[in-house]
């Protein structure tokens, strides 16, 4: 597998984002940060540790990739993990800004829940994909249209252990 982006590359962009995040909150009630699972999750915990507000975590699926696909089918969102959000300001992280369709239908869910405002933030924005506009409020890394893993991303379920992000051989 090569690696495309280095363990200590993103634990640097890390320290950065949180302070952009951190100054674009600062004064605003709590923020409450809801993660996309399942690949959200070693992102979501890395950047909450290093944001310096008062913050509520919560976690929603949305998927659209099942086994071993690599190419997005029928999008499925579930809430049941979220807390009452009305009113509340949100910071939305995904892993990766593909084609854009499931960060703008989980949007477009949060602002029917009647959240107060909403923010976006992603690991990854993937060049040459996207279907939709969409612009996210946070971006970690900019990469090229490859098949990448690692760092809560996976295949079939599998990679997503590792601390980098790497592009999976044979799926490029």
């Amino acid at each position: 597998m090569n690696v495309l982006i280095p363990a200590d590359t993103i634990r640097e962009r890390l320290d950065a984002l949180a302070i952009q995040i951190s100054q674009a909150y600062e004064g605003k009630p709590p923020v409450t940060v809801v993660g996309i699972l399942n690949g959200c999750l070693m992102f979501v915990a890395d950047l909450v540790r290093r944001i310096d507000l008062p913050l509520r975590v919560a976690f929603i699926t949305a998927s659209s990739y099942r086994g071993d696909a690599t190419t997005p089918g029928k999008l499925v969102i579930h809430d049941g993990l979220l807390p009452d959000l009305k009113g509340r300001h949100v910071l939305l992280l995904d892993d990766i800004l593909d084609t854009g369709k499931t960060l703008t239908r989980v949007v477009s869910h949060l602002i029917d829940l009647g959240v107060a405002s909403v923010k976006v933030g992603v690991l990854l924005r993937k060049i040459g994909r996207q279907e939709v506009p969409f612009e996210p409020d946070f971006i970690g890394f900019t990469i090229p249209d490859k098949f990448v893993v690692g760092y809560g991303l996976d295949f079939d379920d599998e990679y997503r252990h590792l601390p980098y992000i790497g592009v999976l051989e044979g799926k490029e």
